[in-house]
């Protein structure tokens, strides 16, 4: 009889361990619908606040500030109405579009600006995504340089310069006050490309008579990212290990969503270096990378560069094998990434992140912006125009664009999205600019 009491109790403790651990270590889902918030906003302090979905916020006109109420205190009235001033002088100083575009961008530049408070870019301010991403805050240095806001744009790349590792490396993500990371998450190899790419397209578009000052604040980063990368290569295959990439998976096979980052960020360095007047250095990036590029060709290309060498699903990382990631389109890559939109369709009319990713009723729009984008920067101005629309019409009700797209059309996730909100505006830019 005690034999079996100790078995049952046995039995019970590790169920509850089970349980337990489940809890602990589960992520959080991040594949059911709904929407998690309404956007986000300063208070008449300045501080971020985060509008609750179905909240209705009112918002002083042509900004993310809060509206105090004529019953506030008249300093607060007078802090918040300061603070949506500076936000639409702020807008007034860079670059927007004129025509049906124009509410659009200006909203993801307010959202992108509120996400990057404290310098870093932070994906998004709810709970599970208010941590800073380098691939996230390399996308939106470049939205913020492309539309005229260059200090932004160097604000935030001197952030991810703080976080970077000695070697070169970067941690999937970082606490907002860039203390390390959150987690024990293993590095993601793609976030040194991201930067390097996002610090070519900074410089490129800084004032001609700014450029070198502002290199020279962030040759940190290009050296050490670039070694790393370097490092990541310098193999047989020349291409780098496994690496979890934008799906936030851990991989045991390398990715298109790596490869094609780390490619990106070699091209990007050599145009730093050529554009700094090192001709070696450029020499000796350019032929690495173009190693690496014939590497992803023969590896990725005979299979419609699927997520994985050889035969596999499509990817909507294909789109970083154009333009503007890559100087020119890889050999069959248009194809491919043409291609590969049947398979990844949603029942609302956006993107999954692959025609392999399981869930099957959410659109998710980050993918459906690298494919405007990828349009856009094609001369694909038609399809371009597309997916722009349909990111237009599904945002939440104060105009931020949500991480996802529930089945009914509905915003789902959290909102805004920094990288969804820099795609965007990236995209109209090529149209329009």
């Amino acid at each position: 009889m005690r034999r079996r009491i100790w078995s049952r109790a046995i039995l019970a403790v590790a169920v509850v361990v089970l349980v337990t651990g489940a809890a602990l270590f589960e992520r959080p889902r991040r594949d059911e619908p709904g929407s998690y918030a309404d956007g986000v906003a300063l208070d008449s302090e300045g501080r971020p606040q985060l509008l609750p979905a179905g909240s209705a916020p009112d918002l002083l006109p042509g900004s993310r500030v809060l509206d105090p109420g004529s019953t506030a205190a008249a300093p607060a009235i007078a802090a918040a109405l300061a603070l949506a001033q500076d936000q639409r002088d702020w807008l007034a100083s860079g670059w927007l579009p004129e025509g049906e575009y124009r509410s659009l961008v200006a909203t993801a530049l307010l959202d992108l600006r509120v996400l990057s408070t404290d310098g870093g870019t932070l994906a998004a301010m709810n709970a599970s995504w208010r941590y800073v991403w380098p691939r996230d805050a390399s996308f939106a240095a470049v939205a913020f340089a492309a539309t005229g806001h260059v200090d932004d744009a160097v604000a935030v790349l001197e952030y991810l310069q703080h976080v970077q590792a000695a070697d070169g490396s970067f941690e999937a993500r970082y606490l907002p006050d860039g203390s390390g990371p959150p987690d024990d998450r293993h590095p993601q190899t793609d976030g040194a490309g991201w930067a390097l790419w996002a610090l070519d397209a900074v410089v490129a578009a800084a004032p001609a008579d700014q450029q070198s000052a502002v290199l020279a604040g962030l040759d940190p980063l290009l050296r050490r990212s670039t070694a790393f990368l370097l490092d990541q290569v310098n193999n047989s295959r020349a291409l780098p290990a496994p690496s979890s990439d934008y799906w936030e998976h851990r991989e045991h096979l390398l990715t298109l969503g790596t490869a094609a980052p780390v490619l990106a960020g070699l091209e990007a360095s050599a145009r730093i270096h050529d554009r700094a007047g090192e001709a070696d250095r450029t020499e000796h990036v350019a032929t690495v990378a173009a190693k690496v590029r014939d590497a992803v060709e023969i590896y990725f290309g005979p299979h419609d560069y699927g997520r994985y060498p050889g035969p596999s699903h499509p990817d909507a990382a294909s789109a970083f094998l154009l333009p503007p990631y890559q100087p020119t389109p890889l050999t069959g890559a248009v194809e491919a990434w043409q291609g590969s939109v049947d398979s990844m369709l949603r029942p609302a009319g956006g993107l999954a992140p692959g025609g392999g990713w399981k869930e099957q009723n959410l659109s998710w729009t980050p993918e459906t912006a690298l494919y405007a984008l990828a349009a856009a920067s094609i001369d694909d101005d038609e399809t371009a125009r597309h997916w722009l629309d349909w990111l237009a019409a599904h945002r939440t009700p104060i105009g931020a664009l949500p991480e996802k797209v529930a089945a009914d059309g509905g915003p789902s996730g959290p909102a805004p999205l920094a990288w969804t909100c820099a795609l965007v505006v990236l995209t109209v830019v090529e149209l329009e600019a």
